[in-house]
């Protein structure tokens, strides 16, 4: 005899609160796979958060059966898994290239720039008095070695707008380092 389905009193479960309890039930083995798997433990965190990520948007793919989305998950990490090592060959190859690239560029010694630390102490208070778009100009020509035109560029602003507003802020700078007008910092880009 056919007939409907025998009344049940629980309401119809939606994907997302299937979602939430495979979750609860499969979070923990889906980061034990990940970490059996991954170069490194933030690498697994990775995969694990980016397969929950993919599941959620997924959701209405979720497996009807309940024992069919343990699975399900872990074959979103594995792909998960897959794209990361991707990822990590990308950017490994980008920074070879790079590196092979910058063989003639002088790259600043991190440790040299806290040797003298009283002196950078007044300098970034002195910065710290200027407004944050100013500080940025600053900042940008004489630490990160961009021309005003450049740090124009990097600012949204017109080159001439940044030489004149460059030109106004180190004068406060020296005003405000005590350093007298006459010594200046030359500019690359007039």
């Amino acid at each position: 005899m056919h007939g409907p389905p025998p009344a049940t009193d629980d309401p119809p479960v939606s994907a997302e609160e299937r979602l939430e309890a495979a979750y609860r039930a499969s979070g923990t083995a889906v980061l034990g796979y990940a970490l059996r798997r991954a170069a490194s433990r933030e690498d697994a965190l990775d995969v694990v958060a980016e397969t929950f990520a993919t599941a959620w948007r997924r959701r209405a793919d979720l497996p009807p059966a309940d024992d069919e989305v343990r699975p399900w998950l872990f074959g979103i990490a594995r792909l998960c898994l897959a794209n990361a090592a991707r990822s990590s060959r990308r950017a490994h190859r980008l920074g070879e290239r790079l590196a092979e690239a910058m063989t003639d560029v002088v790259v600043p010694d991190p440790a040299a720039a806290h040797e003298d630390g009283a002196q950078l102490r007044l300098v970034r208070e002195a910065l710290g008095r200027l407004s944050a778009e100013d500080r940025e100009l600053v900042t940008l020509v004489a630490w990160e070695g961009l021309t005003p035109a450049q740090a124009a560029v990097a600012l949204g602003i017109a080159p001439g707008t940044a030489r004149v507003r460059l030109h106004r802020a180190r004068t406060r700078l020296r005003a405000f380092l005590g350093t007298p007008d006459d010594v200046q910092e030359g500019d690359r880009d007039h």
